[in-house]
């Protein structure tokens, strides 16, 4: 697989090939989610007041974190954003407010690639189950295989948009991260917990018995000096 772009990536532009901003912090990338979910799934509310951007970025449904951001926050990050040109600003006449929106629509990306970008985004690293769940209202993948093809595209691109990750123990599907903030840190799975033996546990029932039978024995044997 292919390494992970690094600050300041560069590449001729081409169909699978886009010129990459420095690595993404998680108030960007939150920010720049909600901006392309609203886009997909709302267009008609598209572009967003900052109003409507801040309610985007903490509504508390289809997000993982839930974060409470204010406006000084999400005015920041939508100025570094700009810097890093992946938003556009607009305002003027029959614009009561500036509105903003995104600039994804330069990486010569479809709506496919888009929606699973999207969710990475906003909810992190997802199976190819997970993301096509959760990809309806953005865009309907007909089955997992077209679910899996989208993302080995985002793989393939020059520098890559996604990541597979390692398979957690005890799991059966990979999971994928996207790339704007750098690869993700591999998280420490927690160890399966350790299971007694059955040939232990037939012996530890078998001397918890022996155990009661003793007691028993001795409980008679006291019951009979009373009597």
């Amino acid at each position: 697989m292919r390494s992970a772009w690094s600050p300041g990536t560069k590449c001729k532009a081409d169909q699978n090939t886009v010129n990459l901003p420095p690595l993404l912090d998680q108030i960007e990338v939150r920010v720049l989610g909600a901006l392309l979910e609203k886009d997909l799934a709302t267009p008609e509310y598209y572009p967003l007041s900052l109003n409507a951007l801040i309610n985007a970025c903490n509504q508390k449904s289809n997000r993982d974190p839930v974060v409470n951001y204010d406006d000084a926050t999400v005015q920041a990050a939508l100025e570094r954003l700009k810097h890093k040109q992946l938003i556009f600003e607009r305002s003027g006449p029959g614009l009561r407010v500036e509105k903003y929106g995104h600039r994804l629509g330069d990486w010569n990306l479809g709506r496919r690639e888009l929606a699973l970008l999207c969710l990475l985004l906003l909810r992190g690293p997802q199976t190819p189950g997970e993301l096509r769940s959760r990809s309806e209202r953005l865009y309907a993948f007909s089955d997992l295989a077209a679910v899996e093809h989208t993302l080995q595209n985002l793989i393939d691109r020059q520098p890559p948009l996604v990541l597979r990750l390692p398979r957690l123990p005890g799991t059966k599907e990979f999971r994928f991260a996207h790339l704007l903030s750098g690869p993700p840190e591999t998280q420490n799975a927690p160890e399966p917990e350790r299971q007694t033996p059955p040939h232990t546990l037939e012996a530890q029932l078998q001397e918890l018995r022996s155990r009661l039978e003793r007691l028993e024995a001795e409980f008679d044997s006291f019951r009979r000096q009373f009597q």
